[in-house]
């Protein structure tokens, strides 16, 4: 029993998209720290991407060189929209959003990617709902749970639950109490980032079974995203200042969204859509809420309050309870085979 309940592979998937959520929450982090340091914008993406695309490259090259399908203008042309919605439009949309808004709250708003990838995967067929049965009822009810989590995140405090002296509040900040517009617009924009990334990770589902060398598929999304967005900065950045490296801090940023971000993260979140599916790895989005929170605490001198708490708790329960349903429909569906098995080999083929 223990062996079929946690496996090699599920214990390998479940670190990696654990891992991939961290390296999220870390971006979060960078860059802010890198916007406001006064770095474009429509620049940082470009830095980001050129980084992401030379680390990737060369792996793709020589370690896939036998495995690699043949290109065709189709799959350059899928490529491309894959590049607009997982790179270009998500990025920019998330860094105009984040002059807005808070670290913490984008972070929140982002937890309803995985209730618009659930729903669009369920659209498409690659998820199944199934809301008579136990297990589709639990999916459901846990991707709920986990929205109104990140709910309660963003719109109740409550009371502070460790005293620290030199903490702010959040809430009470210039920008957000000067500009009731600003807050809309910047939530409109993380609210775009949400949904363009939840197209990217149903989208590429068909795509990666057509083109499956992964590390060369996320090289040509990068260059794509790479060309994309510097015609848009190019554009739209014409202060010449937006594009230079002020500080050490912005450099730090740069590196870290180019390597881990553009790089190691765009592979392995392919690699988890690939082994485990887009819900089950949209599913972890919470994940980098908890650790933003953590950072700011830690970092940022920001206090802990019974509504963030409160909040992290029903997004970590109904992370659960979605895991819990998508391991009962396997065995479900286990059984109904295994079932329709016996029930084959029982027929006559003589009556």
């Amino acid at each position: 029993m223990g062996g079929e309940s946690f496996s090699s592979g599920q214990v390998k998937l479940l670190a990696a998209v654990l891992l991939l959520q961290l390296c999220y929450a870390g971006y979060n982090i960078a860059a802010k720290v890198a916007l406001d340091k006064g770095i474009g914008q429509f620049v940082f993406p470009v830095y980001r991407n050129v980084i992401g695309f030379s680390l990737l490259a060369p792996f793709a090259y020589f370690l896939e060189k036998e495995d690699r399908p043949s290109l065709s203008l189709s799959l350059l042309f899928q490529f491309f929209l894959l590049g607009s919605f997982g790179i270009t439009i998500t990025q920019v949309c998330f860094l105009i959003g984040l002059r807005y808004v808070p670290t913490t709250y984008a972070a929140a708003i982002q937890n309803l990617g995985p209730a618009l990838t659930f729903a669009m995967a369920a659209a498409l067929g690659l998820e199944q709902v199934h809301i008579a049965k136990r297990y589709g009822l639990a999916k459901v009810l846990g991707m709920v749970t986990s929205i109104g989590g990140a709910i309660v995140i963003t719109l109740y405090k409550g009371h502070p639950l460790l005293s620290h002296p030199l903490s702010t509040n959040v809430l009470a900040t210039p920008l957000v109490l000067n500009s009731i517009l600003h807050w809309t617009l910047g939530c409109a924009y993380i609210l775009g980032n949400c949904f363009t990334w939840s197209v990217w990770m149903v989208l590429q589902v068909p795509v990666v079974k057509k083109y499956p060398a992964k590390l060369s598929f996320s090289a040509f999304i990068c260059f794509f995203g790479f060309l994309q967005c510097l015609v848009v900065a190019c554009i739209s950045e014409t202060d010449s200042e937006k594009w230079k490296v002020h500080s050490v801090e912005q450099l730090c940023a740069i590196l870290y969204s180019g390597l881990v971000m553009s790089g190691v993260a765009i592979a392995l979140q392919i690699w988890c859509i690939d082994k485990g599916g887009p819900l089950f790895t949209a599913v972890f989005g919470p994940v980098h809420i908890v650790a933003v929170a953590i950072v700011s605490v830690l970092i940022f001198d920001d206090r802990l309050y019974l509504g963030g708490v409160v909040g992290s708790v029903l997004i970590v329960f109904g992370l659960y309870l979605v895991l819990w349903g998508k391991k009962e429909e396997k065995v479900s569906n286990q059984d109904m085979s295994q079932g329709l098995q016996r029930h084959l080999l029982q027929i006559d083929p003589c009556e």
